[in-house]
């Protein structure tokens, strides 16, 4: 660009701004705006390590008083007062929604077209979504992750990343599942949040630079643990919940393979009971 007079120096440039915003501030010209729950994406996004406890409760209303650094909570329930209140105790806070099923209970219901609506995934009111018809879907979990972002959430868990590997009554292949948690992963990542991979055990070696923790539940039921290790190996958190396995046969296999576990019911209210 050419400049008709001497460009200004970077001090005179500075001290101009400076008087500028001086002046405004004065006058009343210039507002300086509140914190807002975007700001945490100012920073590099949060990488939970191996070692961290956490509190996974999707049902009931989240008991706070939990002594752990990371929450995971549902999206929807959970209001951004819920999720100020953990950050005030110094906890990072996980945004649990469902990715790959529609659910009659949701406010966006009406947003996914009956075309995509598969069998059901064994929970009431919930059925598979087509993961193919990516173009169809990513508007839609794009809003259901800027909730999750304006809540001010520091991550993400997006429920149901295997559906390849059930009868969801879509031809769907493993590339197919693939490309649609990438496309999810991405969605996070674009909004400063961290992202992990729920389950899909299989895919963990394609999978596990894209996401930057592991939620799994009964891999020791399964015998399945060691099937996380390149998240551990990754320096990557795997938070980890049991059902029915006791601890006596769970925790030695969890604190062997630096997965961070514990026993919960079903229902994933209040009551934990870590290794």
């Amino acid at each position: 660009m050419r400049f008709a007079t001497r460009p200004p120096t970077l001090l005179s440039a500075v001290t101009l701004l400076f008087t500028g915003v001086l002046t405004g501030l004065l006058t009343g010209c210039v507002t300086i705006p509140d914190r807002t729950p975007d700001e945490h994406l100012s920073v590099a996004r949060w990488k939970p390590r191996p070692g961290t406890a956490w509190q996974w409760q999707l049902s009931g209303r989240v008991d706070t008083s939990v002594a752990v650094p990371v929450y995971d909570i549902d999206g929807f329930e959970n209001s951004a007062a819920v999720v100020r209140r953990l950050h005030r105790s110094g906890r990072k806070v996980i945004c649990y929604i469902n990715a790959g099923a529609w659910e009659s209970f949701r406010p966006d219901r009406g947003a996914f077209p009956a075309s995509v609506l598969g069998r059901s995934d064994g929970w009431s009111g919930e059925r598979w979504l087509d993961i193919r018809r990516r173009s169809v879907l990513r508007p839609i979990m794009a809003a259901r992750l800027d909730m999750c972002r304006a809540k001010g959430f520091d991550a993400v868990e997006p429920d149901l990343a295997d559906a390849y590997t059930n009868d969801t009554g879509f031809p769907l292949t493993a590339a197919d599942q693939l490309a649609y948690n990438r496309m999810i992963a991405d969605l996070v990542h674009e909004r400063g949040m961290a992202v992990g991979l729920k389950n899909d055990l299989e895919q963990i070696p394609d999978l596990v630079h894209d996401f930057d923790f592991a939620v799994n539940e009964q891999c020791a039921e399964f015998h399945e643990c060691p099937s996380l290790s390149p998240f551990i190996k990754a320096d990557k958190a795997v938070f980890h919940v049991e059902y029915s396995v006791p601890k006596r046969t769970f925790c030695p296999i969890a604190k062997r393979l630096g997965l961070d576990s514990m026993r919960k019911r079903l229902a994933l209210g209040r009551w934990r009971s870590p290794c």
